[in-house]
């Protein structure tokens, strides 16, 4: 067993990485599912949508041919609507409320429907939103993701001039560096985000982290406000036996390694273990298998009940032919010639409810040894508690309290997506940036955006 890269040919890596939800190829495709719609009143895939997207709308404007005003429907609640419709959990959120379900129906396929219309948009680099004239406002946001691009463009759209400090080299967060390769591609988040500063009045600048080559104080000092975006990304440690062998990675990294490096640059075992049955869990273990590894098995402490992950998720990952174990917990890692060669894992039966809610697990005395050369960490992310204490920002375990505004407990310092929530969805951090905008722009006495469709 070794750990290696090159493992396939570069047909083979094109396959195994090709967009597994291809788009509609025409009109007539998208037209035949967009007559399926029903155009509800009060309909519940709107109230499903985190970013309130107008989804009959947006349908009936395809139904109509009207692709821009359908793709200005879109981006007038969610910018980043092109990459949500690859990568949103739309099973748990806007397919999973449509009203088809009930009928025991497939459900509108409005993930597909949306990527059509954004796409176009996004590939004719259509100006939907005409940016109002400065008002001399200047803000800066910490982080080029999903949060701080919707931020950035609400706020641009208002004639605030936004400066974004981002401490890689491309932009779009989680959206280019942490969701796996076959959702979405490299190509298309550099699209979207070129398409999302395409308004002007946005200027990127990258390599800049906080708290090494900028600082809280200093934005404060240089701008009339400051969102803070800056995510979580600090992988949770297992703390047990082993954890520092050669070959025992944190998914994070592995994730990040696959979106910035070529495939066949990327190292992976015969044999690997994932920890963890998150989204993150599912996108390491399947791309593990797509790079080249021979069998894959994911650990999980609970049962599928249990699971953070959707269905469809899992799904994916067992066509994959990933192995899952439940009730079973990691407790020591064990090596030879300080590489890891075994997994020892504690067998589990569930107790009582944790404090969210669900089953805790409890040792139940017995062990399962795994023989693998690679084990993945996806045990979770942690918010960046040091840098938000050094802040001296009110948090709670590193997430930063914020108003109804989206204000933090520093006056004129704003923040939301996942250094707030802990961790969910993109098409959440969209919204939390549309939120914190309002804030901003309130706080600046700016007017507040009136948004009309002019298509």
């Amino acid at each position: 067993m070794s750990i290696t890269n090159f493992r396939l040919t570069t047909d083979e890596y094109d396959a195994n990485f090709a967009d597994i939800h291809p788009p509609f190829e025409n009109l007539a495709a998208a037209l035949v599912e967009a007559n399926r719609c029903l155009f509800c009143y009060d309909a519940p895939c709107i109230k499903s949508c985190p970013t309130s997207i107008d989804v009959p709308k947006f349908i009936k404007q395809i139904t109509t041919e009207n692709i821009k005003g359908s793709a200005h429907t879109i981006f007038s609640s969610n910018i980043m609507g092109g990459g949500c419709s690859r990568v949103c959990p739309v099973e748990k959120l806007c397919e999973g409320a449509c009203v088809y379900n009930l009928l025991e129906e497939k459900p509108i396929e409005i993930a597909r429907l949306q990527r059509y219309s954004t796409d176009i948009a996004i590939s004719h680099k259509w100006p939907l939103f005409k940016r109002k004239p400065s008002t001399g406002k200047r803000v800066a946001i910490v982080g080029a993701g999903p949060a701080g691009l919707s931020c950035a463009h609400v706020l641009s759209r208002e004639g605030v001039d936004v400066t974004v400090y981002e401490k890689e080299s491309k932009g779009g967060g989680l959206m280019t560096y942490g969701i796996a390769a076959y959702k979405v591609t490299p190509a298309f988040c550099e699209e979207e985000v070129d398409y999302i500063l395409s308004i002007g009045g946005i200027e990127i600048k990258y390599n800049q982290t906080l708290g090494e080559n900028i600082s809280l104080a200093e934005l404060q000092s240089n701008y009339d406000a400051v969102y803070l975006g800056i995510g979580v990304g600090l992988a949770r440690q297992l703390n047990i036996p082993g954890e520092e062998l050669e070959g025992v990675v944190d998914a994070i990294s592995f994730i990040y390694d696959i979106r910035s490096k070529g495939f066949n640059q990327v190292k992976v075992g015969d044999r690997v273990a994932v920890i963890g049955m998150g989204m993150t869990a599912i996108d390491a273990a399947t791309q593990a298998k797509r790079l080249g590894a021979k069998e894959v098995t994911m650990v999980y402490r609970r049962t599928e009940a249990e699971m953070p992950c959707t269905t469809v998720e899992l799904d994916l990952a067992k066509l994959d032919g990933c192995k899952i174990i439940w009730l079973a917990a990691p407790k020591e890692i064990t090596g030879e010639n300080d590489h890891v060669s075994q997994l020892h894992c504690s067998t589990m039966v569930l107790g009582e409810p944790d404090a969210s809610g669900r089953r805790s697990p409890i040792d139940a005395g017995e062990t399962i040894v795994l023989n693998v050369d690679m084990v993945i960490k996806a045990a979770g992310q942690m918010p960046f508690e040091a840098l938000v204490t050094s802040n001296n920002i009110d948090h709670q375990y590193g997430k930063m309290w914020v108003d109804a505004n989206s204000g933090t407990s520093i006056p004129g310092v704003f923040a939301g997506g996942d250094c707030v929530n802990g961790g969910k969805e993109v098409v959440d951090a969209v919204q939390a940036g549309k939120d914190g905008a309002k804030g901003i722009l309130n706080y600046l006495n700016v007017n507040q955006p009136v948004i009309t469709n002019q298509y």
